[in-house]
């Protein structure tokens, strides 16, 4: 199940999740929390969904299915964060945590009052916590600007309760993208090179589901992050310019291929 904002261009968003989710041998249900008027290139405006209609959602879907994880991705604000939390207490499903805060372009996708939200009620539920380095830093409240200081923010994460923490650093400008994971067994970094592509938008999104995929398929979740990152990877090298800004993953590009 994702629990996410639709972009309607295809390339974030529930749309992503569902593709990533396909490609995985994996059936996907969705939940709406944000209609967002946006293309490849911005975001316009956003129509986020009433609280407890999402709730009404996500108590539909686990009426009838047997959901095995859960990926929330845009919780635009504090009411839908509580309504969401709630219902996702009630079920055993492995939850990855994509904490979307801002889109690419800089539009603002979240309400404050939000992110004190997820600190309080979600993170605690969270499998795994995937935020880029500017999400890390407005949950951490840490400067980030160095190995040190992504550690440092990491553990402020872990201290609400998530039972693991991804940064990633894709966005970090590097030659190499470089992603840091703390869980209970410590810390370990996972470092593939940069594809040269202006075809990334939604690779947080990608990512996340995958790895929800990949947890509930068997894989321990330090498997499941570097067989995540060559998806997305794969998906990026094998994507095609749609649109005229930055355009989405290819994400059956392994498919395609053969």
């Amino acid at each position: 199940m994702t629990i996410a904002g639709l972009d309607p261009s295809g390339g974030a968003g529930l749309l992503a999740d569902i593709k990533t989710i396909s490609a995985f041998n994996c059936y996907g249900i969705a939940v709406v929390t944000s209609i967002t008027v946006q293309n490849t290139r911005q975001v316009f405006q956003i129509q986020n969904q009433d609280a407890v209609i999402v709730r009404s959602q996500i108590e539909a879907l686990n009426e009838d299915f047997k959901v095995a994880a859960i990926k929330t991705g845009m919780l635009p604000t504090a009411e839908i964060v509580l309504e969401a939390a709630h219902a996702i207490d009630k079920t055993t499903a492995v939850l990855v945590v994509d904490p979307v805060l801002v889109s690419s372009s800089g539009f603002n996708l979240c309400e404050e009052g939000a992110i004190d939200a997820v600190k309080a009620s979600l993170l605690p539920l969270a499998t795994v916590v995937t935020p880029n380095v500017a999400e890390a830093a407005r949950l951490s409240g840490v400067d980030i600007h160095d190995d040190a200081t992504i550690h440092r923010a990491a553990e402020k994460i872990l201290k609400t309760g998530a039972k693991s923490v991804l940064i990633t650093g894709g966005d970090m400008g590097a030659d190499h993208s470089t992603d840091f994971l703390l869980d209970s067994e410590g810390a370990m970094t996972y470092r593939v090179e940069r594809v040269a592509s202006t075809n990334t938008h939604g690779t947080g999104c990608t990512l996340a589901s995958a790895i929800a995929c990949l947890l509930v398929q068997g894989h321990s979740l330090r498997q499941s992050v570097p067989l995540a990152k060559q998806y997305v990877v794969d998906a990026i090298r094998g994507a095609h310019p749609h649109g005229r800004g930055n355009g989405p993953l290819n994400h059956f590009s392994r498919w395609f291929e053969k």
